[in-house]
């Protein structure tokens, strides 16, 4: 399957390599970047191996899965032929307050 990094997703990358670049040092980056790369290849292989995460099964939001990759979340959409990366972001940070900054973006 194709697999296809939404803007939103783009920009949560380079926020993500800002925040371990400047904690952690460019090899940590590197590592962590080799992870998520490798999750999203698993995925083109087992699209339905991640599970529904609690915070869009509570919206009714099925068709959404996630991986986790180190300390990831790796948030994709699955259709017929592609695979949409949504969101990636930090395990500890609050889904459903990032959902909703993000929804918040997209209205003119």
């Amino acid at each position: 399957m194709k697999v296809v990094f939404l803007a939103g997703a783009e920009e949560d990358l380079k926020e993500l390599r800002h925040y371990v670049v400047r904690s952690f040092g460019k090899q940590a980056w590197l590592e962590t970047f080799q992870r998520i790369k490798d999750s999203v290849r698993a995925l083109q292989d087992y699209p339905l191996s991640g599970p529904i995460p609690d915070e869009l099964v509570d919206l009714g939001l099925r068709q959404y899965r996630q991986v986790v990759s180190s300390m990831n979340r790796i948030i994709y959409e699955i259709t017929e032929e592609v695979i949409y990366i949504h969101i990636v972001c930090d395990t500890r940070r609050d889904m459903r307050t990032l959902l909703s900054r993000r929804l918040l973006r997209m209205v003119p």
